[in-house]
């Protein structure tokens, strides 16, 4: 209630305007109906690992996650990492243009609210290397997960898992080097685990962050291990 008490002061005071084509945006959400409209929705994905399918198919599993079946046990990906929602990532990252987590982290929310499914007890961002988050200086992981967390009231774990290898970024490896650059990339902090854990990252390609981050813990006793992103890469 105090959030939302604020949020309504915030517009009062400070109208939102639409990030994207600067016209008035709706309320408690700076991007405009029209802007929002013709962002790229994943409507119906793999339910393993949330690769887009044909709308056609309303679920199932896709070939890969048969053959291949990752370590947590389901994923949701809001949009497809293209244009404006790749630019806006991007600015949240390189630019430190939070107000951008705040946006996509409501419009996460909301995706998540609609679900019927059990939440978790806690969302886990995933961390950065003490180097790359000192040379950044924050972890957009963690600032997407906070309005997240705000609107789902499910606590963030931030601490549950270090990352101890400052690897290359994911973006700039190929598809067959990517669950390499990040084996044995991460370990448990020592905190008891609990039983169901939601892995939150801005941006899911091949799924080997997550996955071997799952890896980890399923073998320490999570039970559900599921991953949230804003967008699903298919390059």
């Amino acid at each position: 209630m105090v959030y939302k008490w604020l949020n309504n002061v915030q517009n009062w005071l400070l109208p939102n305007n639409c990030t994207l084509c600067g016209q008035r945006g709706q309320e408690n959400l700076a991007l405009c109906r029209d802007c929002q409209l013709n962002l790229n929705t994943i409507n119906s994905a793999c339910e393993r690992c949330a690769i887009p399918l044909p709308d056609s198919v309303q679920s199932g599993i896709c070939g890969q996650c048969i053959i291949e079946p990752p370590n947590f046990d389901n994923s949701i990906s809001l949009f497809v990492y293209e244009t404006p929602i790749s630019q806006m990532i991007q600015s949240l990252k390189f630019n430190r243009k939070l107000a951008n987590a705040r946006l996509l982290g409501n419009l996460l929310a909301t995706h998540l609210e609609e679900r019927k499914h059990p939440r978790p007890t806690c969302i886990l961002p995933v961390p950065l290397h003490h180097k790359r988050l000192q040379s950044r200086g924050f972890n957009q992981s963690l600032e997407l997960a906070k309005p997240v967390s705000r609107v789902l009231d499910i606590p963030i774990t931030q601490h549950l898992v270090k990352r101890i290898r400052h690897t290359p970024p994911q973006s700039r490896l190929k598809f067959r080097e990517r669950d390499k650059n990040v084996n044995m990339a991460f370990e448990l902090n020592g905190h008891a685990i609990p039983k169901r854990v939601a892995i939150l990252d801005d941006v899911v390609t091949t799924g080997a962050t997550c996955n071997a981050i799952a890896g980890l813990l399923k073998k320490a006793g999570a039970e559900h291990v599921e991953v949230w992103s804003l967008a699903r890469s298919l390059k």
